[in-house]
């Protein structure tokens, strides 16, 4: 049985006075394989996953109704927190409601799972807020009905995830790295990505050495090894993105220039990170990087 795991709470956060406040950690995507569109319309993939040290909060306050504010410029029918205080009442059959204040950090359509990390942690914050009799694993599974990305933020802080993003296996990593996160202005749909490899890239193989190269990338990012690092894995949304908006082949292309030891576009973008030997490096390319939007991280772990 897979285990959850909670996102961290601040030491303010006092259920008894009916009032919670979480953390909402981003991801990056050490690589990302698309094996093929499946009938329901998803796609099959396999991704290794990791948290970073980048993270929304959301403050969840008994109330009447159910109430998203956010400075985020996100409708509130489009917006995965209000989906998900939504269905969690339908689910526990509740009349309680909840003001969520979602503070956002994590950029949006970048490709780092902010919307998704927020719909797992107000799932999780209003089982507790509400005191709901439903088990982690339960409580994932609605995580699973708002989006493809949210059940890796029930099994953190690193995860092989796949189908269509539903199977996910915890992956034991004990190094941690310092990154540069840098996002063009751009902001790139996860539906037009996926459409658009549809269109221009034949039907992919499944990876009948899948396992073998996930153990053999897993010994070399624990290794700190980024020339195997490179050739074993990939992004396969990365090309359709520089192929619409060659700015993200060039943040990669200068992230490498100032020193980082590797470098990948995350998820469907447009966010890249830089993979960087140590913080100070890492601030230094953070210098050549603007105007952009920058920001030093690390993964975490364990």
């Amino acid at each position: 049985m897979q285990q959850a795991i909670e996102p961290i709470a601040r030491e303010n956060s006092d259920v008894t006075a009916g009032m919670l406040t979480l953390e909402a950690p981003a991801k990056i995507n050490w690589f990302l394989n698309v094996l093929g569109k499946r009938e329901d319309g998803y796609h099959d993939i396999v991704s290794l996953m990791q948290c970073i040290t980048l993270s929304d909060s959301l403050v969840l306050e008994e109330s009447p109704t159910v109430e998203v504010s956010t400075h985020a410029d996100i409708p509130r029918e489009g917006n995965l927190v209000y989906k998900a205080a939504r269905l969690m009442r339908e689910k526990a059959g509740i009349a309680s409601g909840v003001k969520i204040t979602l503070h956002k950090e994590i950029p949006l359509a970048a490709g780092l799972g902010g919307g998704s990390s927020d719909a797992a942690a107000a799932l999780m914050g209003l089982r507790r807020l509400w005191d709901l009799d439903l088990t982690q694993n339960e409580v994932a599974g609605l995580g699973e009905l708002l989006g493809s990305d949210v059940p890796f933020f029930f099994r953190g802080p690193a995860s092989l995830v796949e189908g269509r993003g539903e199977v996910v296996s915890p992956v034991e990593i004990r190094r941690s790295y310092p990154l540069l996160i840098v996002k063009p202005e751009i902001s790139i749909s996860a539906a037009w990505a996926y459409s658009e490899y549809d269109r221009v890239s034949p039907p992919s193989e499944v990876l009948t050495k899948k396992h073998n190269n996930i153990k053999l990338f897993s010994q070399a990012l624990e290794k700190g090894d980024f020339e195997i690092l490179s050739f074993v894995q990939g992004n396969d949304l990365e090309s359709i993105a520089v192929g619409r908006y060659p700015v993200i082949g060039e943040i990669k292309r200068g992230l490498m220039r100032r020193g980082a030891l590797f470098s990948s576009m995350s998820g469907s973008g447009s966010a890249v990170f830089g993979v960087f030997g140590t913080e100070r490096d890492a601030e230094k390319a953070r210098e050549y990087m603007s105007p952009h939007w920058c920001r030093v991280v690390r993964t975490i772990i364990h």
